[in-house]
């Protein structure tokens, strides 16, 4: 399925006392890269809400393979697993410069109505851009 690379530089800010990435941090990471992977698609994520269509996150899986720290360059590679309907899931690899996979991530989110809070189905626009 449709993949997309987005690339980060660790903030000093983002590290803890130990002088690596906090592990809160990394969800924001893949935030950025999915809004990135729906722009490459030529969908804004800011077009679909005043859309009336929300995707919260329904569910994260994260495993941190190597420690990250402050100025690093990272490469997160972002998948879509398969063609969403109510659901769509994304697989994530992240990558700092050397190349070595750092953590590796799943996100399940689900589209919803925005005034309803209902669950809906994946907006046909985006199933034809996933087509292209």
């Amino acid at each position: 399925m449709k993949s997309h690379e987005t690339f980060v530089k660790v903030r000093y800010a983002e590290t803890d006392q130990m002088g690596v990435v906090h592990h809160g941090n990394y969800p924001q990471y893949l935030e950025m890269a999915r809004i990135d992977w729906l722009e490459s698609l030529g969908i804004s994520y800011k077009s679909m809400e005043e859309e009336g269509v929300m995707l919260p996150v329904f569910e994260l899986n994260l495993k941190y393979h190597k420690p990250v720290t402050f100025h690093e360059d990272l490469r997160v590679e972002t998948r879509l697993r398969e063609t969403p309907n109510v659901k769509i899931i994304f697989d994530y690899s992240v990558f700092n410069s050397k190349g070595d996979l750092v953590t590796s991530a799943t996100s399940v989110l689900v589209f919803m109505d925005a005034k309803s809070r209902r669950p809906i189905r994946c907006p046909k626009y985006i199933l034809e851009k996933l087509k292209d």
